[in-house]
């Protein structure tokens, strides 16, 4: 079981990106995927979860309303659409799976290499 984030930078306030969780080893379908993130010396936090069958999804009040999270099951992806970026968005970001296919997600599975986004002007 792999999950790979990707699509990290440097952006200015405001911009947005778009990660990337690329899922192997399972079907994507199986299970909710969630994103987290980390700055150093603090602990790893939950951000977004979508479950399943994506119908159901939870974002962070930190995130809610800037932040969407979608799955293509058929490509083995979920993806986290950030918008109207903050500097305190900053952050190693990284998804995970519980194997339970509801949300939220705890942090319990795996994690794999995050994705460093970098919020600054």
């Amino acid at each position: 079981v792999q999950l790979q984030a990707s699509g990290g930078g440097l952006v200015q306030p405001g911009e947005s990106l778009r990660l990337s969780c690329a899922v192997s080893g399972f079907t994507l379908d199986r299970f909710a995927i969630g994103w987290f993130r980390q700055t150093p010396g603090k602990e790893r936090a939950g951000v977004s979860c979508v479950s399943s069958t994506g119908s159901s999804t939870h974002y962070s009040d930190s995130v809610k309303g800037r932040f969407t999270i979608s799955r293509d099951n058929a490509k083995n992806i979920v993806y986290l659409q950030m918008n109207s970026l903050r500097p305190e968005d900053t952050a190693v970001y990284y998804c995970s799976t519980d194997f339970f296919r509801d949300c939220p997600t705890h942090g319990f599975g795996p994690f794999g290499q995050g994705t460093l986004v970098t919020v600054s002007s």
